[in-house]
């Protein structure tokens, strides 16, 4: 059977990599290709993941680079069809909700590929979200529907897809969690910071001591979405709870997404970030070094999904930074970890106060069990007959 996967963008990489290792399993079975858009081109987004997750070099890279929704989209399929025709596939994998993920669904179908969508189901209900397009587009088209928990098959069925089509299957990407918690616990907390940490160019307070840190007393913030970072009034206020309430208790670390650099700077909001003592700027961290940091934070603020569900499996108190959630298995009313606080200040200071001295209280939900990949292949070998 002819397999080809499909990655576009960092959190593609954390779920492709169980799916590669086991179908590398069988080699006298499967015969795989890995496709990467190149929609993550800067090297600490894309390469130094490849090569931490132990994911071999792509076969093609269409090196699609950045651009509006519609030009990614648009030059991925382009490019992602004269793949498809030279070799033919028997099934295209995708992951996640990227512009890859669509581009590549659309593809596939229009070609008369069987489509295979992993991490289907999660909707946040919020079309603002150009991840949420992303996920319908991709879960109208696709054969099989691997989902992480039951609440995403109930949306499936919901939506009218027949049960036939529905895989529960877990969280794939709890299999990488897993597979490197021991070595990213051997990494010291103090040389990933010094070894990370922004330069502020001068600014005043760019050369402020830095504070040792140790478990269970600092904070993590990420943040990358444009409804947190592409208005001045809401990264403000955002940022000036950071700065005052929470550098105030403890040490915060802020691995900084380019685009939130940025805007940062564009804001002019840069300067006194530089001279806050106890705020910790990073690079964008390796895989390993922001789960050694997640792994013992007091706090996460984040509006990644992908965090969420770390927190979830850590049992690190997350805020989410966000309206609403297409991983609701992750949240506090569900047993997991996560409050969605949006941007609402009140509301995050009100949450920061009641949970900064929590407990930890890690959450496995059903098949987050490391297994996850396994369960997908032994599908596929159920397809061409080669099961167990």
């Amino acid at each position: 059977m002819k397999i080809m996967s499909v990655v576009g963008a960092r959190p593609n990489f954390m779920k492709i990599a169980p799916l590669i290792r086991e179908l590398s399993k069988y080699p006298d079975q499967f015969e795989h290709l890995l496709v990467h858009t190149g929609q993550h081109y800067d090297a600490r987004m894309n390469q130094a993941f490849f090569e931490a997750l132990e994911i071999p070099a792509p076969d093609v890279n269409l090196e699609v680079g950045s651009g509006s929704h519609a030009e990614q989209v648009g030059r991925t399929m382009i490019c992602f069809e004269r793949v498809v025709r030279d070799w033919r596939p028997d099934w295209i994998v995708v992951v996640g909700d990227v512009n890859a993920t669509c581009a590549c669904a659309i593809t596939a179908k229009k070609e008369h590929v069987k489509l295979a969508h992993i991490e289907a189901g999660l909707r946040s209900f919020d079309l603002d979200m150009p991840e949420e397009i992303n996920r319908m587009v991709t879960d109208r088209l696709a054969d099989v529907l691997f989902t992480t928990d039951g609440m995403a098959s109930d949306n499936l069925r919901k939506e009218g897809v027949p049960q036939s089509r529905i895989q529960l299957v877990g969280n794939i990407m709890i299999d990488t969690l897993l597979r490197n918690r021991e070595r990213a616990a051997e990494l010291d907390l103090n040389q990933v910071v010094r070894e990370n940490l922004l330069d502020c160019g001068g600014a005043p307070g760019g050369s402020k001591p830095l504070p040792k840190l140790s478990a269970h007393d600092y904070a993590i913030v990420t943040l990358h979405r444009p409804s947190n970072v592409d208005d001045r009034g809401i990264f403000g206020s955002l940022l000036e709870f950071i700065l005052t309430d929470c550098c105030r208790d403890m040490a915060v670390v802020w691995p900084l997404h380019p685009r939130t650099r940025k805007q940062m700077q564009v804001f002019g909001l840069w300067e006194k970030a530089c001279a806050t003592p106890g705020l910790l700027m990073l690079e964008p961290l390796g895989y390993h070094e922001l789960l050694r940091l997640n792994m013992q934070a007091r706090l996460m603020f984040t509006d990644s999904g992908g965090l969420q569900e770390e927190c979830c499996v850590l049992g690190t108190p997350c805020l989410t930074l966000r309206d609403n959630t297409e991983r609701p298995v992750t949240l506090e009313d569900f047993g997991g970890a996560s409050v969605l606080v949006g941007h609402d200040i009140d509301q995050i200071r009100c949450q920061y106060n009641r949970r900064k001295n929590g407990q930890r209280v890690p959450c496995c939900p059903p098949l987050w069990d490391g297994r996850v990949a396994e369960r997908i292949v032994a599908f596929f070998r159920d397809e061409c007959g080669m099961g167990a």
